[in-house]
């Protein structure tokens, strides 16, 4: 994974999505297999944004969601991502503060977070790390 560029903030909680986010997002188009994402998941990812034509996000498969579909006795191997997917996900802009995301994250048991444009076009992905990296970068200096 390739080291991000260090940002200059004033503080943490002013810094961006866009800031931090992963913009080389892996994805999955809706007719994946689902082994082939929960091989995917096991290299690293804990979950993966659906994609429909144009990259308009779809919808998000977690490791939660492979494992309720196992569970279920389904195969894998004849299910697709939209079948096993978690449609209409929670999803933010680039331009949401990263003081919002902590507030995001903390009240939910999301780890990452889908980042879509104004046209609910994928442009990245930013997850509890990216957020942890970042206090850290800047020192801990939050708003007062």
């Amino acid at each position: 994974m390739k080291k991000k560029a260090k940002v200059k903030v004033k503080d943490f909680d002013s810094m961006t999505v866009n800031q931090v986010m992963e913009k080389d997002v892996q994805f999955v188009p809706l007719k994946m297999k689902g082994d082939l994402i929960a091989a995917l998941l096991t290299e690293g990812f804990g979950a993966v944004p659906v994609v429909e034509k144009g990259r308009r996000l779809a919808g998000i498969v977690s490791e939660h969601d492979l494992l309720a579909a196992v569970d279920d006795r389904h195969q894998l191997s004849t299910m697709t991502a939209k079948d096993i997917m978690t449609a209409n996900p929670y999803s933010v802009r680039p331009e949401t503060t990263l003081g919002t995301m902590v507030h995001v994250l903390r009240a939910s048991d999301l780890v990452r977070v889908p980042v879509v444009n104004a046209k609910e076009k994928l442009i990245g992905i930013i997850a509890r790390r990216d957020l942890l990296r970042a206090y850290l970068a800047t020192g801990g200096k939050r708003q007062l």
